[in-house]
């Protein structure tokens, strides 16, 4: 797996990867900015109807990733990642098109239901990772797939809200033909990375519902434990998205103008860690310390956002925060190491179901208690208090990690190490 002749084949796979998960992240950016508009639009009722709609769009699309991503993530361990991913480029390009056509919200939302079924080829990709690259590697090929992110979140809403000040519809048409290009373009270039000897015997429909997948992590005492922080990770994450543009509309008195400069600033600082910082580090730190280092700076963003008095200040904290990233392409390199090759897939879905379990109670947890923090019958305010429990919970998954991995190797060992071949590392503590 290691002779020159794969390297340039494994080096391309991780480009395609890449670009996949690129253009799937630039065409859901896309529509950020239109969605609740055209929902405005279709449903009538004026903006305080539209939020309710809208809240219900993103339930949606969380719960039915909760419960798809295990069935992809196990359809890829027994049919292979290629065809996978073509299926969800294709579906997702199917279902933009869907959407743009409808003309009423519950059709809409028939749309956005598939969307989140469709949606797997970030879970897919991150087992394909698994599949082609050493164990020493892996933490700088996730850092790349982050960076993706970065990007997509720095150039899709801008080119969603140029193109929706056009037509409410053409942002829709755009990711349409991103997926349908995405799927063309794996058609033709992706391989297939897991060869038939390696794959699942059958499938098992216990293991594709998502409390099965759980129990998959179960099994893997030190997995469970660093699932448990990516749920914690993932819910934090969702202060941002829930109330990031309240708060800073709230509290500075920034319009969207300003909010989108702050949300570029933050795509681009979290691109250059996870694409530059991480693949750098790692190898000096070991995977374990660069997590612990990745959410002990999130923590301290988080923190400094909550108590930050000004405009500056606050801008001051994203690139702390941005250091956050350092932690997620490390945790998925400890945590693909310790399961079998033939369970990557189901892995993914297992991490991907507990996200999107995040994405059913974060939004709503969060934006109560920013409500509830500058409610007017409070003597005293602290608009800042969805920043300080995300703060908490980084702060909790350091201790979390430090916990369930002092007993492991500050390094994950190369390729020619037991768990590289096959065989899952035996459990520690």
């Amino acid at each position: 797996m290691s002779t020159p002749t794969r390297l340039p084949a494994r080096r391309a796979a991780v480009a395609f990867v890449f670009v996949t998960v690129l253009i799937d992240i630039l065409s859901f950016g896309i529509i950020i900015p239109v969605l609740p508009h055209l929902i405005e639009q279709l449903g009538g009722g004026g903006i305080a109807k539209a939020a309710m709609w809208v809240g219900l769009f993103g339930s949606v699309f969380a719960t039915i990733q909760f419960i798809c991503s295990p069935i992809l993530g196990t359809l890829s361990d027994r049919y292979g990642r290629r065809s996978v991913i073509l299926l969800s480029n294709l579906g997702i390009g199917i279902d933009f098109l869907f959407m743009a056509l409808v003309n009423t919200v519950p059709l809409l939302l028939i749309g956005r239901f598939f969307s989140g079924a469709f949606a797997a080829s970030f879970t897919t990709a991150n087992a394909y990772i698994a599949d082609i690259t050493p164990p020493h590697k892996r933490a700088a090929s996730y850092g790349l797939l982050g960076s993706a992110f970065g990007i997509g979140f720095i150039v899709g809403p801008a080119l969603g809200g140029f193109l929706g000040h056009i037509d409410t519809r053409l942002p829709f048409f755009a990711a349409a033909a991103l997926a349908l290009t995405n799927f063309c373009y794996g058609f033709f270039i992706l391989p297939e990375s897991l060869p038939p000897e390696r794959r699942a015997r059958r499938f098992d429909w216990s293991h594709a519902n998502p409390f099965g997948a759980v129990m998959l992590l179960r099994r893997y005492p030190s997995v469970f434990g660093l699932a448990t922080v990516v749920f914690m990770s993932n819910l934090a994450h969702y202060v941002l998205q829930s109330v990031f543009v309240l708060y800073a509309d709230y509290r500075y008195g920034w319009g969207a103008q300003k909010v989108g400069y702050a949300l570029a600033l933050t795509g681009a600082c979290n691109a250059f860690v996870q694409a530059w910082l991480v693949r750098r580090l790692v190898p000096v730190l070991g995977e374990r310390r660069t997590v612990r280092l990745g959410l002990g700076f999130g923590a301290a963003g988080f923190a400094l956002m909550a108590f930050a008095g000004s405009g500056p200040f606050f801008l001051a904290a994203i690139p702390l925060l941005a250091l956050w990233g350092l932690a997620g392409p490390s945790m998925q390199a400890l945590i693909t190491h310790r399961v079998d090759p033939r369970e990557q897939g189901r892995l993914q879905g297992a991490i991907s179901s507990l996200s999107s379990l995040a994405g059913i109670f974060g939004p709503a947890l969060f934006t109560q208690i920013f409500a509830a923090a500058i409610a007017g019958h409070l003597e005293w305010k602290l608009p800042g208090a969805p920043f300080l429990l995300a703060s908490a919970l980084l702060a909790l998954g350091v201790c979390l990690v430090w916990l369930v991995t002092r007993r492991l190797p500050l390094h994950i060992a190369h390729e020619s190490g037991g768990a590289a071949q096959g065989k899952p590392a035996a459990e520690a503590g």
